[in-house]
């Protein structure tokens, strides 16, 4: 079995979400730990998936990479780079960063988060498909065609929702949204979360793969807009093999969907505490991650 990381425990710590540990390095800048958690449901489950955490660190440092462009972004330097390079003062973590560590993490920029989920989909799958059956709304706005299942949108749409700090982010309408950060704010985030998603959708269908829906955050650091957290990962995108595609039916995902669908045909209530986790599970939601990784990259990874 490879090494878990499931909890860190360095000194500084600001914060620790569902999969992520932050903590101060300095003034300006943040250590973000990608572990090897996973979360379904929204609780996190008892068991981590080996080197997860490793597969989203890199995967995010590339995406963070190749839309630099696009719009500028937290992203400094991975942390085993840093260290190769003597750029910081890692004094106080003297001790407390191994190499596990180190493979699972990045430096990046402390920024003000803009508290909105930029949601961008090219297809109809997930909530939306779910919200869609209804009555052909998704984020209360109305569509006249009659849409299948996992079909393309003619152009992708931009369904926000608000960023709960714990439980679930609530879908917002147009309205909503530019009620909660502005209009100015709202468009700008619009148009540039669109602009992220075009460019991902066509590199990854370059690798045989669609990104089918994915998810954004962003930030400010003295009044610009960054994109900040984790970016084009199996935990914030839904991916599908492009030779899987068929509309009216929704292929394996290269994310968690294997554990989810294995949660739902157990008699768990969705509450903590989750159940055990088959070996077997496990192992196949690592080989999907990992496996997204490694087409759209072109490089093996050692997790």
């Amino acid at each position: 079995m490879r090494q878990s990381i499931a909890k860190t425990n360095l000194p500084q710590h600001l914060y620790s979400g569902k999969v992520r540990d932050t903590y101060m390095l300095d003034e300006e800048n943040l250590i973000m730990v990608s572990t090897d958690r996973i979360s379904a449901f929204d609780v996190v489950m008892n068991q981590p998936i080996p080197g997860k955490g490793v597969i989203l660190n890199s995967m995010s440092s590339f995406w963070l990479e190749k839309t630099k462009n696009i719009i500028p972004n937290h992203f400094v330097i991975n942390l085993g780079d840093a260290f190769n390079k003597e750029s910081f003062d890692f004094s106080v973590f003297e001790n407390h960063i191994d190499e596990g560590i180190k493979k699972r993490s990045m430096i990046v920029k402390k920024a003000k988060r803009i508290d909105i989920e930029c949601i961008v989909r090219g297809y109809l799958a997930g909530s939306a498909w779910t919200d869609y059956q209804k009555n052909k709304t998704i984020n209360e706005k109305y569509f006249k065609e009659n849409f299948s299942a996992a079909e393309k949108f003619s152009s992708p749409i931009f369904t926000p929702s608000t960023k709960a700090e714990s439980g679930h982010d609530v879908p917002l309408s147009e309205k909503d949204g530019k009620n909660l950060i502005g209009e100015e704010m709202y468009n700008f985030l619009e148009k540039k979360s669109i602009e992220i998603y075009n460019f991902a959708h066509d590199f990854s269908l370059e690798k045989g793969i669609i990104l089918v829906d994915t998810k954004f955050e962003f930030g400010t650091i003295n009044d610009e807009i960054i994109l900040i957290d984790e970016l084009l990962t199996p935990d914030s995108s839904r991916y599908w093999d492009y030779n899987q595609h068929e509309i009216g039916t929704f292929p394996p995902a290269f994310d968690k969907q294997f554990l989810r669908e294995w949660l739902l045909n157990t008699n768990w209530n969705m509450t903590y505490p989750p159940p055990e986790i088959p070996d077997n599970i496990i192992n196949v939601t690592k080989d999907r991650y990992l496996e997204s990784y490694e087409r759209l990259t072109n490089k093996n990874l050692i997790i």
